[in-house]
């Protein structure tokens, strides 16, 4: 009885391991294309009315920025805007200004409180709406719908410093582990944990499962 439950058990982890390498290598991509295709047309007039309200608020509607894909990639990654137009000149200003800012920016890639997040873009980014025009990025192969956050040209090093394998092993996500299970509450170190550990269990019902937890935290207003 033993041996059949011991037998059973593999059997069952062997099925489960050829799932994910078979979902890994040529089920991912038809299900982002065909859950693209699925949500573009209820998407188009969501992004549109939401490039209007960035638009009012000052400024471009969108953002595109080079970010690292797959194998090292560069690719321009869409978004809508949520920070004032020069973000990146006011952010060099505010570390050199408060080594405080300096060192939480080192840590964590990001800031706690951002005073270059617009007032429309505070919304955007609770909700996570600022995400939806990547929705071109997967259809265009750039991106997955899950994955790895896709990361700035300037730090490559660091992830591969961090061990982060992942982000150069698969498309980056719109949404992903870390994101939704993590959020505000992991520092840089702990987001490579958390996508490389999704990158180690990667199956199609993990991704329907993050999925879903996405659309709860865009009704809940709880992103970043």
């Amino acid at each position: 009885m033993k041996f059949a439950l011991t037998a059973q058990s593999r059997q069952t982890a062997l099925r489960d391991g050829l799932g994910t390498v078979a979902y890994r290598r040529l089920g991912k991509r038809p299900f982002d294309i065909f859950l693209a295709l699925l949500l573009l047309p209820i998407l188009l007039p969501v992004i549109a009315g939401l490039w209007f309200l960035v638009r009012r608020d000052g400024g471009s509607g969108f953002f595109v920025q080079p970010r690292i894909g797959r194998d090292g990639r560069v690719f321009n990654c869409y978004k809508l805007r949520t920070m004032v137009t020069d973000a990146e000149a006011a952010l060099k200003k505010m570390c050199d200004e408060s080594p405080e800012l300096a060192h939480e920016w080192h840590v964590n890639q990001k800031l706690t409180v951002d005073p270059r997040i617009t007032r429309v873009g505070r919304f955007l980014r609770a909700t996570s709406l600022d995400e939806l025009p990547q929705v071109f990025n997967v259809i265009k192969g750039d991106m997955s719908f899950v994955g790895p956050r896709p990361f700035l040209v300037d730090q490559e090093a660091l992830y591969r410093n961090a061990g982060g394998e992942s982000y150069f092993d698969m498309r980056p996500g719109i949404t992903g582990a870390w994101q939704v299970e993590g959020r505000n509450s992991t520092t840089f170190i702990g987001r490579v944990a958390y996508d490389d550990d999704y990158h180690r269990g990667l199956s199609m019902w993990r991704d329907i499962g993050l999925i879903a937890k996405t659309a709860g935290i865009v009704c809940k207003r709880t992103g970043r």
